[in-house]
């Protein structure tokens, strides 16, 4: 009886306190229509005000523009005149209409109409005499005092219009704050007394029904957070119940499968998802007998791995539930998958570069001594022509082996490379007839070229280098004769590219595509084709090193390789070269006729830890005329340098020393002694100590081992400034010859 008593009481005390709130929120209503009434009001005299004083600025410019035309009789003073004319009768009829509610101010327009008539009137009569007799016939039109009686009029009207509503303006102003004060403690009391309402009316309700709200919030937070979870997965997820029909799913599902979305409804089987992607070159689920015999433990966990036509690599797992139905997981692997291929590629490049920069130091050096020999006994015989032959088999080999050197240096990306803006545009036409000459009569080469070419990032010399060696595959390619052809264009690599391709950056670059009618390759052998030393062809024709340099010299430089290629569909290469920013430079220009090499008298200093190679330097330079130190190793040239250091020009070090002073270092230090000394690397592999990111450092001058004694003799003289105009020959990499045998 007490809680019936004690309810009633409470039902009571709510009822009084909405009746209340009623009340006052009727109250408040009615004040708030009021209010909203008298706002109206007032941005109504606000209207007029402006109808008004617009009408006054009109009668102005009327008269200013034919004030203007009268004195220059120039018609583009009449442009004001003719606007305001057309105005002044829609701003009449405009205030007639606002004024509708206000008799005294319709009387005041009614007067004022003449006014504004005549005043027209006037105007159209002065400009009329203007036409006619000129201006003496206007100024006595003017002079006679009509227009501005006429004018002092209309003022007069306006301005008695304008102070009235003013007046109206300011009493609806008041009114509107008044009722807005009274609104505000209207609607402030009444908040509050709602507030309290509610307050007491939660109280009430939380005592009637807080076990069933609270019960009803825990599973819908639950409810949600579950579907939250799932919904937010990477993965698929859908729960089949134990009839083997679909009982949930999230969006991911759908996607990774490529399903229809009429097929994902509650009560789907199980078999029709894997009847769906159980077609041809699909994703093939398990099907329903593998489901229910396809573990021997039924709370274990299957896993396996399937590809999409679309070369997705998906994993799924079947998790069985304890009322037999079972949760379906799948998970896309295809990034780790290209994680794991650029890892391995990597290692590769980890494992070639220091198997390459093991052996390219010691092994150039030996070519250098080779060649260097060859040269000099060459330029010292004269007359006997096949004693000469055998020389120059002999340095065609050693240049073959540096070759072979050099590409694999740029396939392990350890080259020193000297990127520049270079103009595709200028260069590659240049590069046409040499192809053509090259790859002979039954091969016809093509040139495409796209209009506003973007310039290119890359090394000039290893560009013409990689497209010859490209040329030189197809043309193997092609034994019967085919089609070259030679594409240049922009291409931007968007974000869904790059996801494909993960060693790509998104951006803009500049593409050279070599594509060949030949008998192409298959996709085992696409895949294979950028390795070092593989290769289709017969043993003895080649070493499998070409497409490894294109491949290396593209990554080092920060672009990217594609190929594409079908068996009697021919091939297409595609390089794509950072679109660079900067001035352009020519790439692969050839030097002019051969002329005598430069000779000097300069000091030079000759650091090589390999007696060898530094006879051969020092009798190169002898020959040529220059004075020759020499020194084993950067501590000895240190000393050497003490005590000659004011007779020394040039410093002629290798970068790999022995000792506690490199190359670098050693450079360095003379340089701090005398700043004037000029500094020339030489090197058959260069370490981080004058090339970082695979560029050469601003300011370094490398000859690269095994060199020629032309290319000594001339990066000498240049380095020094003694070179006579034009014959000095930039000689900062060592340029790859293309082997006509190099490719797969």
């Amino acid at each position: 009886m007490t809680q019936y008593l004690v309810r009633r009481a409470n039902l009571l005390v709510l009822g009084v306190l909405m009746a209340i709130v009623a009340l006052v929120g009727a109250a408040t209503w009615e004040r708030l229509n009021a209010s909203r009434a008298a706002r109206e009001w007032s941005q109504h005299s606000y209207r007029v005000l402006s109808t008004t004083k617009d009408l006054a600025i009109a009668l102005r410019d009327a008269e200013r523009g034919q004030r203007g035309y009268v004195l220059t009789g120039r018609d583009e003073y009449l442009a004001p005149y003719d606007a305001a004319r057309d105005r002044l009768g829609l701003l009449q009829g405009e205030l007639q209409k606002l004024t509708a509610d206000n008799p005294a101010q319709q009387e005041r327009i009614r007067a004022m109409a003449p006014a504004i008539q005549q005043k027209l009137e006037e105007l159209a009569q002065t400009l009329q005499a203007r036409r006619d007799g000129g201006l003496e016939n206007a100024l006595r039109i003017i002079n006679g005092d009509a227009g501005r009686k006429h004018m002092r009029d209309a003022e007069a009207v306006l301005d008695s219009m304008l102070g009235d509503e003013q007046r109206l303006l300011d009493e609806r102003l008041a009114q509107n704050d008044v009722r807005a004060a009274w609104v505000r403690w209207m609607v402030i009391g009444g908040s509050a007394l709602a507030v309290l309402t509610m307050l007491w009316a939660a109280r009430l309700l939380n005592q009637a029904w807080s076990r069933s709200n609270t019960t009803g919030a825990e599973q819908r937070a639950l409810a949600l957070r579950l579907r939250t979870t799932i919904d937010s997965l990477s993965q698929g997820v859908a729960v089949f119940g134990p009839d083997r029909r679909l009982a949930n799913w999230n969006a991911c599902f759908e996607v990774l499968l490529d399903l229809p979305k009429a097929m994902l409804r509650l009560g789907t089987a199980y078999g029709t998802f894997a009847d769906h992607t159980g077609g041809p070159g699909r994703l093939t689920l398990e099907t329903e007998d593998q489901v229910r015999h396809g573990s021997w433990n039924p709370r274990e966990a299957v896993t396996y791995e399937r590809e999409r036509a679309d070369g997705h690599h998906l994993e799924i797992r079947r998790t069985p539930m304890p009322d037999g139905g079972f949760v379906l997981t799948i998970s896309d692997m295809t990034k780790r998958a290209q994680a794991e291929a650029v890892l391995r590629e990597a290692q590769k490049m980890q494992a070639v570069g220091q198997l390459t920069g093991g052996i390219a130091h010691d092994f150039n050096n030996l070519l250098q001594v080779i060649l260097g020999n060859l040269e000099f006994v060459r330029a010292k015989l004269d007359g006997d022509a096949r004693l000469q032959q055998r020389i120059e088999r002999a340095a065609w080999a050693a240049e073959r082996g540096a070759t072979l050197t050099g590409q694999l240096l740029a396939f392990a990306r350890k080259q020193p490379l000297a990127p520049a803006p270079v103009d595709l545009a200028a260069t590659m036409p240049d590069l046409i007839p040499l192809l053509r000459r090259t790859l002979g009569e039954h091969i016809e080469v093509r040139y495409v070229e796209t209009a506003g070419l973007w310039p290119a990032m890359a090394d000039p010399a290893q560009l013409e280098s990689a497209v010859l060696n490209l040329a030189l595959n197809a043309r193997d390619a092609m034994p019967g004769g085919g089609r070259l052809t030679i594409e240049l264009g922009n291409k931007v690599l968007d974000e869904a590219y790059a996801r494909d391709n993960a060693e790509v950056a998104p951006g803009d670059y500049a593409m050279v595509a070599v594509s060949d009618t030949g008998h192409g390759m298959t996709p085992e052998v696409v895949a294979r084709v950028f390795e070092p030393f593989f290769t289709t062809k017969p043993d003895g024709k080649g070493t499998g090193l070409g497409l490894a340099m294109v491949f290396g010299f593209v990554k080092q430089s920060g672009g990217h390789v594609k190929i594409y290629s079908e068996p009697g569909q021919g091939t297409s290469v595609k390089i794509y070269l950072p679109r660079a920013v900067g001035r352009m430079t020519v790439a692969g220009q050839r030097p002019a006729a051969p002329v005598e090499l430069p000779r000097g008298s300069a000091t030079v200093l000759v650091v090589e830890d390999e007696a060898g190679v530094r006879e051969i330097a020092c009798a190169i330079l002898s020959d040529l005329g220059y004075r020759v130190l020499e020194a084993a190793d950067g501590e000895e040239g240190l000393r050497m340098f003490g005590a000659n250091a004011a007779a020394v020009d040039l410093l002629l070090t290798d970068v790999v020393l022995p000792g506690k002073v490199r190359g670098r270092e050693l450079a360095e230090r003379v340089q701090a002694i005398r700043p004037e000394v000029r500094v020339v690397f030489m090197s058959g592999y260069t370490e981080n100590s004058i090339v970082h990111h695979g560029r050469l450092d601003d300011g370094v001058h490398l000859v690269g081992k095994p060199f020629k004694r032309e290319q000594l003799a001339r990066k000498v003289a240049e380095v020094l400034g003694t070179a006579a105009t034009g014959a000095a020959q930039a000689e900062n990499v060592v340029v790859l010859r293309p082997a006509r045998d190099s490719g797969p």
